[in-house]
């Protein structure tokens, strides 16, 4: 445990240096909402999770490759494989919630009548994907600028396809979706209980994919070679 704490602590220590890639990454959810506010507020509070799946992953990515080569050294510490990326992870996720706080806070003081607790839960499937998308792509991608265009990719499908269509229900955030249009359209309780259900199972593939390439690549050695 002391161990998945130090490599959280070391996560949120390198994103606070980059105070101005974090202050760019809030504008994005906040200019969805925005956007979308004066036409209809259940479209702006959609984007709106969608902004914030996006900054997270954004924010995961750049933290994956920033960590490149100081996680061998820690490996040679004595730190395992899980005790990398459980770590970032747990980092990732404090800082999610820390970057959807305010928002929840916007959202509560700027409408009324809404389910404000499946709002926040909405913001937390989106925080939870979001932290494990990012790091996936962080170690399948080389450089910060493609892991960013793929993000944005599939960010702008989540928001095109049609959330009604089979390819919907398996990108990422189609659970927010779902939560979203029972906390903010007064739907049944089936739209909660399918978007739990998504995250829940959205969360569990993507931490699984994380821990299978994470301890794939740490256990590669590219500096020896074979006589």
């Amino acid at each position: 445990m002391k161990r998945l704490l130090t490599v959280a602590e070391m996560t949120l220590r390198e994103l606070a240096r980059r105070r101005g890639v974090i202050a760019l990454l809030l504008l994005l959810p906040l200019a969805f909402y925005l956007i979308r506010r004066d036409q209809y507020i259940g479209q702006s509070i959609r984007s709106l999770f969608i902004g914030i799946g996006w900054a997270v992953s954004t924010a995961a990515l750049f933290s994956t490759i920033g960590a490149r080569s100081i996680e061998p050294r820690l490996r040679l510490a004595g730190y395992r494989a899980h005790d990398l990326y459980l770590g970032r992870l747990v980092g990732l996720w404090t800082l999610g919630v820390l970057l959807a706080a305010p928002f929840l806070l916007l959202v509560s003081l700027d409408t009324t009548g809404l389910r404000y607790g499946a709002i926040s839960l909405a913001m937390l499937c989106c925080v939870v994907i979001a932290a494990p998308l990012g790091m996936l792509v962080g170690y399948l991608l080389p450089r910060e600028m493609e892991g960013t265009l793929l993000l944005l990719t599939a960010v702008a499908l989540q928001m095109i396809i049609d959330p009604a269509t089979t390819i919907a229900k398996v990108t990422p955030f189609w659970s927010s979706r779902e939560i979203g249009t029972y906390a903010v359209d007064n739907m049944g309780t089936d739209y909660l209980v399918r978007g739990s259900v998504h995250g829940i199972a959205a969360t569990l593939v993507m931490l699984a994919l994380v821990a299978v390439v994470s301890s794939a690549r740490l256990r590669r050695r590219p500096h020896l070679r074979q006589v």
